[in-house]
């Protein structure tokens, strides 16, 4: 059984910033596999919204990288946190959000989200969309 100390980062692959001008990224996952605690499959949509400073994602090694969890046990909790800490070290972009809608399990679903730009992750709070509706995200529970 592999648990979540298993996952290994280093499948994750930075390319060189094409460009010095502000943009967004975003990446949509929305066949996101891993195991949940009691080894069960747990299915999710993940997505990413991601702003570059020296180096953008090579997509190829996200979908390693993502891949890999589908043989990990691990509560999606501490998951979304590990694939944070794994991007911001990789990339370390000027923002990184990630919002994880695990599919329903005995009729409850879950939405997690973190982003870089919140105080309480390190972050300046100068993004501020993050305060509003998620609707802004264009992403439905």
């Amino acid at each position: 059984m592999k648990l979540y100390k298993d996952i290994d980062s280093s499948v994750l692959k930075a390319i060189p910033n094409p460009s010095r001008e502000a943009y967004e990224i975003k990446v949509k996952i929305p066949e996101f596999t891993f195991l949940g605690v009691k080894e069960q499959p747990d299915f999710a949509k993940l997505y990413i919204s991601f702003y570059p400073k020296n180096y953008i994602i090579e997509l190829k090694s996200l979908k390693l990288y993502i891949y890999q969890l589908r043989d990990i046990v691990v509560s999606y909790e501490r998951l979304v946190n590990i694939i944070y800490s794994h991007m911001m070290e990789i990339y370390a972009p000027d923002r990184l959000r990630m919002v994880m809608i695990c599919n329903p399990r005995g009729g409850i679903s879950s939405k997690l989200t973190i982003d870089s730009d919140w105080k309480v992750r390190g972050g300046e709070e100068k993004y501020k969309d993050w305060l509003m509706p998620d609707e802004m995200w264009s992403v439905e529970m």
